[in-house]
């Protein structure tokens, strides 16, 4: 009987940790930029489509891989220094910010694109 109540135990905690991720996952990402895009830009990055205008890039379908520094630092490279980056629950600050922007676009081919 106690290993019966320990395996619904260990399922019941399983598809919490699953359902858990799945909504970290369906959380858009933005990404506020220093320097506007000069006109609508896409690009993957993370696993996830990023739509930018004007001062935001968008992830409205990001996977789990899309929110951290590495994908960050990818929206850098394509379009510039990121003010902010993260979704609802979670931005990422300090440091990991720091070495987002360290891959970043110059602002002068920025505003050429």
């Amino acid at each position: 009987m106690k290993l019966r109540t320990l395996a619904a135990a260990c399922a019941a905690v399983m598809s919490v940790s699953f359902a858990a991720g799945a909504a970290m996952a369906d959380d858009p990402i933005t990404a506020k930029l220093q320097t506007p895009v000069a006109e609508k830009t896409k690009f993957i990055a993370g696993g996830a489509v990023f739509l930018c205008e004007g001062d935001t890039c968008l992830a409205a379908a990001p996977s789990s891989q899309t929110y951290g520094a590495s994908t960050c630092k990818d929206v850098a490279k394509k379009v510039g220094a990121v003010v902010s980056f993260g979704g609802v629950r979670k931005q990422l600050e300090g440091a990991k910010l720091e070495q987002c922007n360290a891959a970043a676009l110059p602002a002068q081919q920025v505003a050429n694109r």
